[in-house]
């Protein structure tokens, strides 16, 4: 009679409560991304409650338009980064746990929050400058200074640039050629306004290199 062997021990699966422990555990890690996308949600909630005329209207009051930015300068700037024109908030939320998270995780909330707000605030005044410049010199129509400009792709664009600095070589080439190429191509093939402001976007986060050069600041794990 063959003597019978013990089974191999299974691997025991993860427990749906581990799942949410970590997925908690990740969204602390990145506090701003998350109450960043949490307003972004309730912002969309609101946007499909509306007519589609008033939606264009409402929305075009809080855009980084030439002429709200006359106006409004600093208001439109902030409320323009709470609002999404497409009315799509689930591929942002994939978008945002992709690369904002982790660009929060390793730059610490102060630092993404600077490239975020840097990527933001000065790829649409540069957009928004050369537009003015285009209507100014007759290649864009007079219209245009209330064109509907609302969104938070500037700050993604800085944050995707920045995350570069945190990829290993040989892979780090790679990374940017390929983020370069996502960005500059537009500009070839039919340079609209947003598309510089997204390139300049890229710019402003590599730019951001010096705030990559140290680590945020943690607290001490406390001894047990």
């Amino acid at each position: 009679m063959t003597p019978s062997h013990p089974a191999p021990p299974t691997r025991p699966r993860p427990a749906p409560a581990a799942w949410i422990r970590g997925a908690g555990s990740w969204i602390r890690s990145a506090p701003g991304t998350y109450l960043w996308l949490t307003a972004l949600f309730v912002t969309t909630v609101i946007v499909h409650q509306m007519s589609p005329a008033f939606e264009e209207e409402f929305l075009r009051q809080r855009s980084t338009n030439i002429h709200e930015l006359s106006q409004n300068p600093v208001r439109v700037l902030i409320s323009s980064a709470f609002w999404i024109d497409s009315g799509q908030w689930l591929p942002y939320a994939v978008l945002y746990t992709v690369f904002h998270a982790p660009a929060e995780r390793r730059l610490g909330t102060l630092r993404w929050f600077t490239v975020v707000a840097a990527a933001h605030v000065l790829a649409t005044l540069v957009s928004e400058g050369v537009l003015a410049w285009a209507i100014q010199h007759g290649h864009a129509h007079q219209t245009a200074v209330n064109t509907l400009d609302v969104g938070v792709s500037y700050s993604l664009a800085g944050v995707v640039a920045v995350l570069t600095y945190y990829i290993a070589h040989p892979w780090r080439h790679v990374y940017l050629f390929a983020v370069l190429v996502i960005y500059a191509v537009p500009l070839v093939t039919g340079a609209t306004f947003t598309d510089i402001g997204h390139f300049t976007a890229v710019l402003i986060g590599l730019a951001c290199y010096p705030l990559t050069r140290t680590r945020p600041k943690t607290k001490p794990t406390p001894a047990q």
